[in-house]
C-alpha cells in the first residue's frame, strides 16, 4: 500500500461503519469499518471506480480464492463481499493490526527463531493453496500481514490463477520474482508459472526478514528494476552477513531461490520441512505444518515422507526427528502448537493438533548397552502416561517384593543380572528419596510462558520430566529436560501451569511433581 495518489471516497455499507484509511494501492483503497453485527473491526478492501471496468473479474476472483482459503489460519479470513451503493465492488476482510512484515524488517532484521517460524506458518499457507490448485505468484514481506495474537496471515490474492492457466506475470513484485518470469520463449510468450515459483517468492521473503532487505538489493548501489532483473537472472544469491544464520538455514534458502525451477524444492510443504530441521538444529520449538487437503483420505501425499506427515482435513503436521529420541538434552515436539522464545503461533481459529504416536513420548533412560533388547512393535505402539508409568511401576516392585519373601525359604537362586529401566520410578524399599524441585516460578512474557526451578540437590546425569496441565482436562504429553527451565506458547490462557518432578540418571524421580504456574492476568 502507498500513498502515491488521494485516497477515494469510502463508500456507505449497510451495517458498517467507515473509521479511518488504512492504505491506498494502485487498484484498491483499504479502510477500517466497525461491523454492527456482530461487532467487530474488519478491514474493507475497495476497488477504484476508474478500475472497474478493467479489474472486476480480477476483483472477483481474488474473493472467491481467499473465501475458498482463508479458513487457513495463515490466510487472511473474508467475511463477505458485494458491491456498494456507489457501484464499486468490495471484500470484507479480517483486521489485522499489527505491522505488516515489510514494515517490520524495514525496522530492523527479524530473529532467526521467529523468521523460521514465519517462514513454516506461511509455508503451510503455500502448500494449501497448491493443492488447492491456485498460485499466489506475489509472496513478499507486504502481502504477510499480522493478526492481533501476532500470527502471519497472507493476503492479496488479486493476481493468484490456477495451476493450469498461469501464464502472465503482470503484478509480480520484482525484488521477490523468480528468474523465469523475466524470460521469454522463442515467440516472444511469457513462461508458465508453477509451484516452485512460489517457493522462490517465499525463499525470497525470508532471505529478506533476516538480510533487512530484498535479496539482490545492494546497498550503496543503483537498485532499479533493470538493475534487480540482471542481478536476479545473472549473480550468485549473495550471502547473508548473520552471524546467527546457520549454514543449513543459507543453504535451505539457497535451495528455494535456485535459478533452475528444477533445482528448487518441488513443494512448500518440502521447503517447510527443511526449515523444520534447522529449528530441530538449533533446539527450537518445532513450528507444526498446518495443511488443507481434499483429496480422499486413502491417497498418498504427493511428496511423501515415510508417514510423518498426516494430512486429514486441516491438521497440524508436527515434525519427528530420531534427535528427539537419542537424547533427552534435546528439544522435543510438544503437545500443542510450539513457538519460539520471542514470538507466538497462538490463535483461536487454529486446528487441533495431530501428534503421531511413537516410543518418542516415553522418558527415555540416558543410555542403553547396545546389546540390551528393544521393546516389541506392541510396545512401542502404545502411549504411556505419567500417571500410570509411576503406579505400575511402585506396584510392579512390590509384587516382585512380596513373591520373593514367599519363596525365599524354598529355593533361593543366584539374582539374573537386570537391565536398565526405560520407566521412571520412584524407588519404593527405602533408597534414597529424590527431593521436589524448588524455588519454581511461573512468568507471562509476551505471548509466552517462562518457567524456571532450581535442583535443591544436583548430581550427574540428573534430569527433569515435565507436563502441562491443562485446564481443559486435555491429555498431555510427558517430556524431560536437562535444564531447569520451559518456555510455553500462553494459547490464549489466563493462567499457565505445568507439573515438573527431579529424575535421577538411575531414572528414580520424586514422589510427586512440583506445580508451578504463572500468576493469574
Amino acid at each position: 500500500m502507498n500513498q502515491r495518489r488521494p485516497p477515494a471516497p469510502p463508500p456507505q455499507l449497510p451495517g458498517f461503519t467507515h473509521l479511518e484509511l488504512l492504505g491506498s494501492g494502485g487498484f484498491a483503497d483499504v479502510y477500517l469499518y466497525e461491523q454492527e453485527l456482530p461487532r467487530r473491526r474488519v478491514a474493507v478492501k475497495v476497488l477504484l471506480a476508474e478500475r472497474i471496468s478493467a479489474s472486476a473479474a480480477q476483483f472477483t476472483a481474488e474473493a472467491n480464492v481467499m473465501a475458498m482459503l482463508s479458513t487457513h489460519p495463515a490466510i487472511v479470513t473474508i467475511y463477505q463481499a458485494g458491491v456498494s451503493s456507489d457501484g464499486r465492488p468490495y471484500l470484507v476482510m479480517e483486521y489485522c493490526p499489527r505491522p505488516n512484515l515489510q514494515v517490520r524488517y524495514r525496522r530492523e532484521p527479524f530473529s532467526v527463531a521467529e523468521t523460521l517460524r514465519v517462514g513454516i506458518q506461511v509455508a503451510a499457507a503455500v502448500e494449501t493453496a497448491h493443492r488447492a490448485g491456485v498460485l499466489h505468484r506475489d509472496i513478499k514481506p507486504a502481502n504477510i500481514l499480522v493478526t492481533e495474537y501476532n500470527r502471519p496471515a497472507l493476503t492479496d490474492f488479486g493476481i493468484a490463477s490456477t495451476s493450469q492457466s498461469s501464464t502472465e506475470t503482470a503484478g509480480m513484485s520484482i525484488p521477490w520474482s523468480p528468474p523465469e518470469v523475466f524470460a521469454h520463449d522463442a515467440r516472444g510468450a511469457l513462461p508458465q508459472s508453477g509451484p516452485r515459483t512460489d517457493v522462490y517468492q517465499l525463499g525470497a521473503t525470508i532471505y529478506t526478514l533476516l538480510a533487512g532487505r530484498s535479496p539482490f538489493e545492494l546497498p550503496g548501489q543503483r537498485n532499479g528494476s533493470a538493475e534487480l532483473i540482471e542481478r536476479i537472472e545473472r549473480m550468485p544469491l549473495p550471502a547473508i552477513d548473520r552471524a546467527d544464520v546457520p549454514a543449513s538455514l543459507d543453504s535451505a534458502l539457497a535451495r528455494a531461490m535456485a535459478k533452475d525451477p528444477a533445482d528448487r524444492y518441488p513443494s512448500a510443504v518440502a521447503f517447510a520441512r527443511a526449515l523444520q530441521k534447522v529449528q530441530i538444529e538449533l533446539a527450537h520449538s518445532v513450528t507444526p505444518i498446518d495443511i488443507l487437503d481434499d483429496r480422499p483420505l486413502d491417497a498418498a501425499p504427493e511428496d511423501d515422507d515415510g508417514g510423518l506427515t498426516r494430512v486429514r482435513g486441516v491438521t497440524s503436521i508436527a515434525q519427528i526427528d530420531t534427535v528427539t529420541r537419542a537424547s533427552a538434552t534435546t528439544a522435543k515436539v510438544p503437545a500443542a502448537p510450539p513457538a519460539p522464545a520471542d514470538d507466538d503461533a497462538t490463535v483461536a481459529r487454529g486446528p487441533r493438533v495431530v501428534q503421531p504416536i511413537d516410543d518418542a513420548t516415553i522418558l527415555r533412560a540416558p543410555a542403553r548397552p547396545a546389546s540390551a533388547p528393544t521393546a516389541g512393535p506392541e510396545a512401542q505402539a502404545r502411549p504411556r502416561r505419567w500417571p500410570a508409568i509411576v503406579a505400575a511401576s511402585v506396584i510392579g516392585v512390590a509384587a516382585i517384593g512380596i513373591g520373593a519373601a514367599a519363596i525365599q525359604g524354598v529355593v533361593a537362586p543366584q539374582p539374573e543380572p537386570t537391565e536398565t529401566s526405560d520407566v521412571i520410578a520412584q524407588d519404593p524399599t527405602g533408597g534414597d528419596t529424590v527431593p521436589l524441585v524448588a524455588e519454581g516460578r511461573g512468568v507471562i512474557q509476551g505471548d509466552e510462558a517462562v518457567f524456571t526451578w532450581t535442583n535443591p540437590d544436583p548430581q550427574g546425569g540428573d534430569s527433569y520430566g515435565w507436563q502441562r496441565v491443562d485446564l481443559d482436562a486435555r491429555e498431555s504429553e510427558l517430556e524431560e529436560i536437562a535444564e531447569p527451565t520451559v518456555t510455553l506458547p500462553v494459547d490464549g490462557e489466563d493462567r499457565v501451569c505445568i507439573d515438573v518432578s527431579l529424575v535421577r540418571a538411575d531414572r528414580r524421580v520424586s514422589p510427586q511433581p512440583t506445580r508451578i504456574c504463572t500468576p493469574p492476568s
